[in-house]
């Protein structure tokens, strides 16, 4: 039963503030981590706020004070020109419940003190994939009430007149089932998932044993594989299909013509199509699939072929792109010269010399041959680049530095990738103590990009390696404070994860939890963050400057979509963190 809108806002509320982060009325002024803290590890909040110089952290239920501080030195937000000051209760180590008091401001919301403090957040982001799942029933017993019938099944899926090939004439019908919808709309886009996948597959490969135990109750839970390789494969499976078996290149995407409206994916019924193969994608599927398929190697008896149909995928994939080293997808000139237009997400590059570099890392990871990148401008002398869907060459140096015992890698070159990592985060967290979130995102306006959250989550594991490297818990700690901004520590006050939070997303723009009748979006997707470029229009934004540049409004596709590579970041920090922090 749906109900109505007014009904369904008021149970929202009233669950809001009736849940056990929200028993009591708060102070938004106060900033901090909503969810809580490690006991050994720093603990602040900020206060947005004209206040005092004290604070006093009490017991939420008792209401005794356990520590009463100085706030710090004025500080001034390089983006608004506003004033903040810091509250460092680090000292406060006992496990439970608590809460920060400000004479004149009132008190936060309860957050907790203890170990594993962040495990639900980590599940709960991983799940989040699942509930983003293609072509399968979403039952009740794994989804409670996002439950749902199964959509877009994509067993009838179109040549797009742009990708013919010998073999594949024009509205040739193939299967293409399985794979996530990508972010608020229900396509599958290749590019996308190459950077999501090559980011969960990394998680994996970097803290394994933390897999062992990771339930997110899902089908495949307990199946003897980790439920993050369960949930990866579900994708895995898709991409397979998206790879001509003839020639080995790579369709861009599998798509609507035009993006479906605000409908569940059961009642969505459009064509759907495979368009023109990539340079790109071909690249992207082959350092996917050279890296499920050394990881999928020790599951053979349970996945039985698997690593092998990847390891076939990728040479396959390798040959077609050194065929077609610069086939570029342009969306626009596509659509003059074929028909139907097209006018999904486009995901269109400038140039594949990073997907080059990713590709080859992986291979030569995979296969131990060196000529893979030995014709290959590894750019290591460049500046580091954070990882975006298209600029992935640090996910290849990622994966060098994680193997490069086994590779034997020149001292040369291992040097050179510890000091590109290094270099980038050391500049990271240079200044820190002047930042007015005391967070390493949003040193520069630039880090406000769309989907700004990504860009915190993905510093949070550029600094991870960097401790790992360093064994400097000064990069461990930045990577932690980014986890807390995107809990809450930052200058809008939200919890960016959805589910999370004592003030939490209710309305990101993401048709599953608009056309659900649900009052309560679908947990564990990571809302996209500040964009001051505010290229929807919507209504509701507070201001233009940068890191202020939000609205919890589903119309609001700039600032509060959700995206499987924006998330698998977040699963990345969270689990990352959990694995370390003791």
């Amino acid at each position: 039963m749906k109900l109505l809108p007014h009904l369904a806002a008021l149970l929202a509320a009233v669950s809001l503030y009736f849940s056990p982060a929200c028993a009591q009325q708060h102070s938004d002024a106060i900033r901090l981590n909503q969810i809580g803290f490690y006991p050994a590890a720093p603990k602040v909040a900020v206060i947005a706020a004209e206040a005092g110089g004290a604070f006093e952290v009490k017991e939420a239920k008792s209401g005794k004070t356990v520590l009463k501080g100085a706030l710090g030195d004025v500080r001034t937000s390089q983006h608004s020109g506003k004033h903040t000051r810091l509250a460092d209760f680090s000292a406060v180590r006992k496990p439970g419940t608590y809460v920060i008091e400000i004479a004149g401001l009132g008190k936060s919301a309860a957050f907790s003190i203890r170990n594993r403090v962040h495990r639900n957040v980590a599940e709960a982001a991983l799940k989040g994939f699942y509930y983003q799942r293609a072509s399968i029933d979403l039952p009740e017993k794994y989804a409670g009430k996002w439950a749902r019938p199964a959509g877009h099944p994509d067993e009838h899926v179109l040549i797009h007149a742009s990708a013919v090939s010998d073999g594949r004439p024009e509205n040739t019908v193939i299967s293409s089932p399985r794979g996530w919808y990508d972010a608020g709309d229900y396509n599958k886009y290749i590019v996308n998932s190459g950077i999501t996948m090559g980011t969960l597959l990394s998680l994996y490969e970097d803290y394994p044993l933390y897999f062992e135990d990771f339930n997110t109750n899902i089908p495949e839970s307990n199946n003897g594989v980790p439920d993050l390789l369960d949930e990866v494969v579900w994708n895995l499976r898709w991409m397979l299909t998206m790879q001509d078996p003839a020639d080995g290149g790579v369709y861009h995407k599998l798509t609507n013509p035009r993006f479906d409206g605000t409908i569940m994916p059961d009642a969505a019924k459009n064509p759907r199509y495979v368009v023109q193969k990539g340079t790109a994608a071909t690249l992207d599927l082959v350092a996917v699939m050279a890296q499920a398929s050394r990881i999928f190697k020790n599951f053979d008896n349970k996945l039985p072929g698997l690593a092998d149909s990847c390891a076939t995928a990728a040479v396959k994939g390798w040959q077609w792109a050194e065929k077609h080293p610069e086939v570029m997808y342009n969306q626009g000139a596509m659509n003059k010269e074929f028909d139907p237009d097209v006018a999904t997400g486009a995901y269109g590059d400038r140039s594949v010399k990073d997907e080059w570099i990713w590709a080859a890392c992986e291979m030569y990871a995979t296969t131990g041959k060196p000529e893979y990148i030995q014709n290959i401008d590894l750019e290591l002398q460049q500046p580091m680049a954070l990882p975006t869907w298209s600029q992935v060459k640090t996910l290849g140096y990622y994966t060098l530095l994680r193997s490069a015992e086994t590779l034997k890698l020149p001292a040369g070159q291992s040097g050179a990738l510890r000091e590109n990592i290094l270099s980038y985060a050391s500049k990271l967290v240079t200044d820190l103590e002047n930042q007015p979130y005391h967070t390493v995102m949003g040193k520069t306006a630039q880090d406000y990009a769309w989907g700004s959250s990504s860009v915190a989550a993905n510093q949070g594991i550029a600094l991870l390696y960097a401790y790992r490297l360093s064994n400097d818990k000064k990069y461990l700690h930045a990577a932690l404070g980014n986890l807390d901004y995107l809990l809450g520590r930052n200058a809008t006050g939200y919890c960016f994860l959805t589910g999370f939070g004592s003030r939490r997303i209710m309305h990101p723009h993401h048709r599953l939890s608009m056309a659900d009748g649900v009052a309560d979006p679908v947990p564990g997707l990571l809302s996209g963050g500040p964009n001051p470029g505010q290229q929807d229009k919507c209504a509701g934004y507070p201001n233009k400057f940068a890191d202020e540049s939000f609205t919890d409004s589903d119309c609001s596709y700039a600032s509060n979509e959700i995206a499987i590579n924006w998330n698998a970041p977040m699963v990345y920090l969270a689990a990352a963190l959990e694995a370390t922090m003791k």
